[in-house]
């Protein structure tokens, strides 16, 4: 049966539209099962009912004629229980609906299972047959697996609204459900994106002339540098900072040995251009796909884009450039960053992409951009989207397809209610981040991969609450000495002169692998990574200190911060590699000062170890992304569980209190980075635990100063204390959303003012 399953699936997956997929469905399972009679409905939920979309057995003509309530026939009863339902003599039933169109009142069994996509019933799928007796059990287990083997797919063409009649475009009666990426609402037309080559198509070939082959990669090479430099004039000052260190990033990977140089290696070893790009380009995505930290997982997607435009040139492909129409609303699997790039930014609306959640890098950097952005809407037609009419609602998730008139009407007032908030935000760029009884926070930049912090100042930040010091590690082919650590700290610090900027130590291995350092473990995420590996190597970890206490000498702004810590041992050893290092430089006649030590709480031992931490260290630094993903074990990149994971899950909230309340016991200054800093509702609660500091991406900053000067710390703590009495996330983000409505500030998570 295995195989039969797979072979109806395969063919499902091929059908041009939902007509041809439920044709192939019923005569496929009919057949595989030998029954009489196999037919699906599925549910119109504008019209309230089951619809008869597909039989084998029963009338044709009764395809889409028969429509049941959503109380009537036996398919409710199926609907209602959420499981199957399998009968002799259906007749009898007091639920059993009489439509003579269909002819099944003949039929003497009847079994009917669910077909449930996301927790939804969308459909039931029904066998019948002549003899009188309930199927037996393996016809009820194949058929369960049929149906949920097949409700994404069924689920994917019903939201597009072919259930209704079969339209042949998607309407805006069924919205499509994503996550929120970036807020605000974008309304145009969609342009579907799509990669430009597969690379991995690109077979092993034997080189017959080396030098031949090596210079077609360096004009390739040549050839994508300046298309990246003409991306990144035509931005302009558009794109964040932290972004633009994106596209010098790819200059530097086209530069460095651990790229272009790794390639000319392989075409020495005998295999064509292509062939040895696809090698190098595989082994650098296998490493970062393997990363836990979304940020830096993500950059197999860059590194992947980066391959792609290598090899277009190398096969000479000349494509043509997609019309980018006013109000360009991109949309796509999985966008890149320099796909983003490629939309003139007075032209660009809106982003929404199949994959991905809120804290996947495109809805950060769309974030950045000020563009909004919808996440993981699995259910998009991708297909047969291009140049419909779209609205994406950033704040809900929502898309709409074909939207009708007084759907854009609504969307474009509360569009201009946006640009009035946006506005009244600018005001507060100079303004202080302090509450309305006196309270300053301090806000700061999460600044990941930033060589120019410029916008990060413009929006008011007073420092940086990370930056991450693996990408000087990432783009070589072996450990960088202390020089070139030295020089890129020594800018970073200099960008924030008499501001703090926290550093966090390398923080790779295990899930981390990097390209020559390769770590092979069964739970990466569980394994050798962070502090643990940094400890176990001391020559690394002391070169970095080192490093980055020397690019300290005469600004004293550093502040250390030890990543992935899950015991106050790591810490103990940790300080006396810090005090070695401090020491080594001063007797070398390096004025250097020491700088203060934080831990990050990102693993649920170190919450429930803070009041230890708190006596070794001068601060700790949340991270909430990590911290949230361990608690609840939930993988927030994964689309199908990525609904679950919410910062403002009553576990996280006490975690944060507990450690809270440690640090103030011992007057140890608290921060909190990641996507709960920047969420006007989860500033509140952070506000009432009495968090110090917030740091968190430079286009969230004005957002949360708007929060910290509409309430006072006292209001914040009894906000709190309500919250920390509710049982799920859901409650407290209503609750807190309520409150900020009635606090005038409703437009920080919701289209409108």
């Amino acid at each position: 049966m295995l195989a039969v399953l797979r072979s109806i699936v395969q063919e499902v997956s091929s059908a041009g539209n939902l007509e041809q997929a439920l044709t192939i469905i019923v005569r496929r399972v009919k057949e595989a099962m030998d029954v009489d009679v196999c037919s699906i409905y599925l549910i119109d939920e504008q019209a309230e009912q089951f619809v008869l979309m597909a039989t084998d057995g029963l009338n044709s003509d009764a395809v889409g004629v028969v429509r049941l309530g959503l109380n009537e026939g036996l398919v409710s009863v199926v609907a209602e229980r959420e499981e199957p339902v399998n009968i002799r003599a259906p007749n009898n039933h007091p639920r059993f609906y009489e439509c003579p169109i269909t002819g099944e009142e003949e039929y003497n069994s009847f079994l009917g299972v669910p077909i449930i996509h996301h927790r939804n019933v969308v459909g039931v799928l029904v066998l019948q047959q002549h003899t009188e007796a309930p199927f037996d059990e393996d016809s009820v287990t194949f058929l369960v697996t049929i149906a949920a083997q097949l409700a994404g797919a069924i689920a994917h063409a019903g939201a597009s609204g072919e259930i209704d009649g079969l339209k042949d475009k998607p309407t805006d009666s069924h919205p499509l459900k994503g996550l929120p990426g970036a807020p605000g609402i974008a309304i145009g037309t969609a342009v579907v994106i799509h990669p430009y080559a597969d690379i991995n198509t690109i077979p092993d070939q034997e080189v017959e002339d080396i030098e031949a082959e090596t210079t077609l990669l360096n004009h390739a090479v040549e050839a994508v540098r300046r298309d990246i430099q003409e991306m990144v004039e035509r931005l302009g000052d558009n794109i964040p900072g932290g972004d633009m260190a994106l596209f010098e990033a790819y200059q530097l990977m086209l530069e460095s040995e651990g790229l272009t140089g790794a390639v000319i290696e392989r075409i020495k070893a005998g295999n064509w251009a292509p062939g040895a790009l696809r090698e190098t380009i595989q082994e650098h995505i296998r490493a970062f796909d393997a990363m836990d930290d979304p940020y830096l997982r993500e950059r197999a997607e860059d590194v992947r884009d980066l391959g792609r435009r290598i090899l277009r040139h190398l096969q000479h492909e000349v494509e043509e450039t997609p019309v980018y129409p006013r109000g360009t609303v991109l949309v796509g699997e999985d966008i890149s960053a320099s796909m983003l790039a490629e939309v003139p930014p007075k032209k660009l609306a809106g982003v929404i992409s199949l994959r991905g959640s809120r804290t996947s890098h495109m809805a950060i950097l769309a974030r950045g951009l000020g563009v909004p952005a919808v996440m993981g809407v699995d259910d998009l037609p991708i297909g047969r989207v291009n140049g419909l009419k779209v609205i994406a609602d950033g704040y809900s998730g929502r898309v709409y397809l074909n939207p009708k008139l007084t759907t854009r009407r609504e969307f474009r007032r509360l569009q201009r209610e946006e640009e009035a908030m946006s506005a009244e935000l600018q005001s507060l760029r100079k303004k202080p981040a302090e509450t309305t009884d006196g309270v300053r926070i301090q806000l700061l930049a999460n600044t990941g991969l930033l060589s120019d912090f410029s916008p990060s100042k413009k929006s008011g930040a007073e420092g940086v609450g990370l930056y991450r010091t693996e990408f000087p590690f990432m783009v070589r082919d072996r450990f960088p000495g202390e020089e070139e650590q030295h020089e890129v700290y020594r800018q970073v610090l200099e960008s924030f002169k008499k501001q703090p900027v926290t550093m966090r130590t390398l923080d790779v291995g295990g899930d981390k692998a990097l390209s020559y350092f390769p770590i092979e473990e069964d739970n990466p995420f569980l394994g050798w990574r962070g502090i643990r590996i940094t400890l176990d190597h001391p020559e690394i970890f002391l070169v970095q200190l080192r490093a980055m206490m020397k690019a300290n000498a005469g600004l004293g702004n550093l502040q250390l911060l030890l990543p992935m810590v899950s015991d106050v041992s790591e810490v103990d050893y940790a300080m006396t590699l810090i005090h070695r290092a401090y020491t080594e430089l001063y007797d070398e006649g390096v004025k250097v000062t020491l700088p203060k030590v934080g831990v990050m709480i990102e693993v649920p031992s170190a919450v429930y170890q803070a009041e230890e931490l708190v006596r070794r260290v001068d601060f700790l630094s949340i991270g909430s992304n990590d911290l949230t993903q361990y608690l609840l074990a939930v993988d927030r990149n994964n689309p199908r569980v990525a609904g679950l994971y919410d910062s403002l899950h009553p576990a996280v909230i006490r975690a944060l209190k507990q450690v809270m309340d440690a640090a103030r016991q011992h007057r140890c200054p608290v921060s909190v980075c990641g996507e709960m800093a920047g969420d006007p509702a989860a500033a509140i609660l952070l506000l009432g635990m009495g968090i110090n500091s917030l740091s968190m991406s430079a286009s969230s900053l004005l957002r949360i100063k708007w929060v910290i000067r509409s309430f006072s710390r006292r209001r914040a703590k009894a906000v709190l204390k309500r919250a920390l009495l509710m049982e799920n996330a859901r409650e407290v983000r209503e609750h807190l959303n309520q409150v900020l409505e009635k606090s005038g500030l409703g437009g920080l998570v919701r289209a409108g003012k």
